[in-house]
């Protein structure tokens, strides 16, 4: 896994604060960045949470690339709607580099791990088996039509990779590049940070957590899991560990 920060909103803090003070001043949106030091910046942040305004934290986004994860884990992230996602695609990149993401409690077994990889090495092998024979297949069908052989399998292929892709397992590695704004990126934080959040995800949130914290401290100071910033809100399904975690977290955003 690997979970690197693209690029974010310029100046975040400040960006919010902007946001703010238009809202409870009677200044113009000329005058908005005058004397807005990182003091003030930082000022403006926590009223807005004391105060539980949100809605200026939505005018800053965090874009991250994400690689190294499993498409187990695209379908859950992707039920974060308040985001914008670009995923590298099954149906048009073919999988001659064929990778996938074992869970840790697999691997660390040896005989389901033995398992495991042979279920894996079964799939892509049916994979390229059902990819090779619907090319052929197209290919034919396409030069029938007209088409020189070259173009005919180029063309072939993106067909055919679309319909052997449904054999892949969710275990298959995907990568993608992921943009929420603030107010979506605490939400998400609050969710999948939670120990009872499923492993990849939690690692992904982390780690993107991790990077928020060193971009843009003050908006991201009580981040984590909902115990983190109050009651647990799992109620008989808690884990039972909000000291421990709120420590833990506490030493991922002082980094």
């Amino acid at each position: 896994m690997n979970v690197t920060l693209i690029t974010h909103t310029p100046l975040p803090e400040k960006t919010v604060a902007a946001a703010a003070k238009l809202c409870y001043s009677n200044s113009g949106v000329d005058t908005l960045m005058e004397n807005m030091s990182d003091e003030k910046a930082e000022q403006f942040v926590d009223m807005l949470a004391g105060f539980g305004h949100e809605s200026p934290v939505e005018h800053v986004t965090f874009t991250f690339g994400i690689e190294g994860v499993s498409r187990s884990l695209l379908a859950q992230i992707t039920r974060h709607r308040i985001a914008s996602f670009s995923v590298q695609s099954q149906r048009y990149v073919k999988m001659n580099n064929f990778q996938f993401v074992t869970p840790p409690a697999i691997a660390e077994d040896k005989e389901a791990a033995a398992l495991y990889q042979s279920s894996m090495e079964s799939a892509i092998k049916a994979y390229h088996a059902i990819a090779d024979r619907l090319q052929a297949k197209y290919t034919q069908e396409l030069v029938s039509k007209g088409l020189d052989e070259k173009t005919a399998r180029s063309k072939a292929e993106k067909m055919a990779i679309e319909d052997a892709r449904f054999v892949l397992p969710n275990a298959s590695e995907t990568k993608m590049v992921v943009t929420m704004n603030v107010r979506s990126l605490r939400n998400f934080f609050r969710l999948r940070c939670c120990n009872r959040a499923q492993w990849e995800i939690r690692a992904v949130a982390i780690e993107m957590l991790r990077l928020c914290c060193k971009a843009a401290p003050a908006l991201f100071r009580t981040a984590g899991p909902s115990c983190c910033c109050g009651d647990c809100t799992e109620g008989k399904m808690t884990c039972g560990k909000a000291k421990e975690v709120r420590e833990k977290f506490e030493v991922i955003r002082n980094g």
